[in-house]
């Protein structure tokens, strides 16, 4: 079989045998059923060939893998657990993974300054756990947070439930340490959180990986709140509970969270083994969560409870303790996995509209899903607008497969037209890289080309990521000029 980008098969065997020089033979995949597994992230649409896998220990290693990438004029992708959503970490044929999964050591841990310098391989879930008996957390919380890296979370600028408050990955991180596409060492930011200059790290918190490795974090950590409460509110009906969401903003107060699941998710989770006793006829379960110090929960849990009953909700439910708290969030963060029930595959779309368009986007997302007879569910970070339409669907079916691209480009569209943007925290990747003309023109596109240059110019460093060609991206938008007519030097 040939290889993809590969001049002889002598000049791939010595190429993987400098890899193993670096890494360590047992850290250097090439058998084809170790790739496999590598060719996608969660994004399953369109598998990558990845021609070797590999899994440095250190920023030393890294660098010395670019270095030999470069050498043998080979394009490579920052890897971490693969639980991305966009295909940010799906090779192009014979490109080199590098998976970050070794590096995973906490390395120091500030109680004092509320701050922590770890690896990329850290798991985002360990590393509150290992920080809590300091009464601190890591804010930023994925519902993938059992098994997605803070160095994926960085790539893809990560949010999760507890957005609303806590902001998302961005907030997070003071300081990075981060190998370049040409195999140099540098660091961006500070241990204050401040740097003079340009703020390059907020410019690669989200870059999704196209402008170097990142091989160390300084993150910021949170004081755990003195107390929390977590409530159910049980609808007939989507609508309703959003309107709830926007009376809740409305007043001043900010909760942690406000999550939104529809009918066709409970009935999903219920059926599964992340059960928590939602009810199945429901229309629409709301979770809030408020935390802070215990003698501000009862008051706002009681105007919480008022506004509910205003706007006709059937049930207002209160955790009695942390376990039925976990119980419920168990619940929630446990609704992809249960849509596997629903059929063998997920398309989990992501988009951001202003709170206050929430019901008519879902009643057209619905419009779109029914038009196109796809199984279509919803769940969504409802305080900041951060929507998840899924679309359960079987690949090995092609013309499903065309039916669920055609909807979700649809449902991009009608996003963007109501003021929103193309995603809220599972990055662009390849999923959304030809619709970025909905929402930029050329002039935003060459400014974002002109960054990529500046830290990636010859674009080794995960190619064919979060930027359109100029074809695709006036097929998106027609008003488009093509941004590579524009000068980048």
């Amino acid at each position: 079989m040939a290889l993809t980008g590969i001049a002889s098969k002598s000049d791939h065997d010595a190429f993987v045998d400098r890899l193993q020089h670096i890494v360590g033979v047992e850290n250097c995949l090439s058998d084809p059923a170790e790739l496999f597994v590598y060719g996608t992230d969660a994004l399953t649409l369109d598998p990558g060939s990845p021609a070797v896998v590999v899994l440095p220990g250190s920023t030393e290693e890294v660098s010395a893998v670019i270095k030999a990438c470069r050498a043998a004029n080979r394009k490579f992708v920052p890897r971490g657990a693969g639980t991305g959503l966009s295909g940010g970490a799906q090779p192009s044929d014979g490109a080199v993974i590098i998976s970050c999964m070794r590096m995973n050591s906490i390395l120091n841990v500030d109680g004092y300054n509320r701050q922590a310098v770890i690896q990329p391989g850290v798991v985002n879930a360990d590393l509150s756990t290992e920080v809590e008996h300091l009464g601190l957390f890591y804010a930023p919380d994925p519902s993938s947070q059992q098994a997605c890296t803070v160095g994926g979370n960085v790539a893809e600028n990560s949010g999760g439930p507890h957005t609303l408050k806590y902001g998302t990955t961005t907030n997070h991180i003071l300081a990075l340490e981060m190998v370049l596409p040409d195999g140099a060492i540098t660091r961006l930011g500070s241990a204050s959180g401040f740097s003079p200059g340009y703020d390059l790290v907020g410019a690669v918190v989200g870059s999704e990986g196209t402008l170097g490795v990142v091989t160390e974090m300084t993150v910021r950590l949170t004081e755990i709140p003195e107390a929390t409460e977590t409530a159910l509110v049980i609808f007939d009906d989507v609508p309703s509970a959003c309107r709830l969401v926007g009376r809740v903003i409305r007043s001043g107060m900010v909760p942690a969270a406000l999550e939104v699941v529809d009918q066709r998710t409970v009935v999903a989770v219920e059926a599964s083994v992340y059960a928590a006793g939602l009810p199945v006829d429901a229309g629409a379960v709301l979770i809030v969560e408020l935390d802070g110090a215990e003698c501000e929960l009862p008051g706002q849990l009681l105007r919480i409870r008022k506004m509910a009953d205003q706007e006709g909700a059937r049930e207002v439910s209160v955790a009695r303790s942390p376990e039925e708290r976990t119980h419920f969030w168990r619940a929630r963060k446990g609704a992809f996995g249960a849509m596997g029930r629903l059929a063998p595959d997920l398309y989990v779309h992501d988009a951001v509209v202003p709170r206050a368009r929430l019901p008519e986007v879902l009643e057209g997302i619905c419009e779109i899903g029914d038009r196109y007879s796809l199984t279509l569910s919803n769940i969504f970070h409802a305080g900041d607008g951060n929507l998840h339409p899924n679309i359960s669907y079987d690949r090995r079916d092609e013309e499903e497969l065309k039916r669920v691209l055609a909807a979700g480009k649809e449902m991009l569209e009608l996003c963007v037209k109501v003021g929103g943007v193309l995603t809220g925290e599972h990055g662009v990747g390849i999923e959304k890289r030809d619709y970025m003309g909905l929402l930029f023109d050329d002039a935003d596109l060459a400014a974002m080309m002109r960054l990529r240059n500046a830290f990636n110019p010859d674009g080794f460093c995960n190619p064919g990521k979060l930027i359109p060609t100029p074809r695709a991206c006036t097929e998106a938008n027609p008003k488009a000029r093509g941004y590579d007519t524009v000068p980048i030097r």
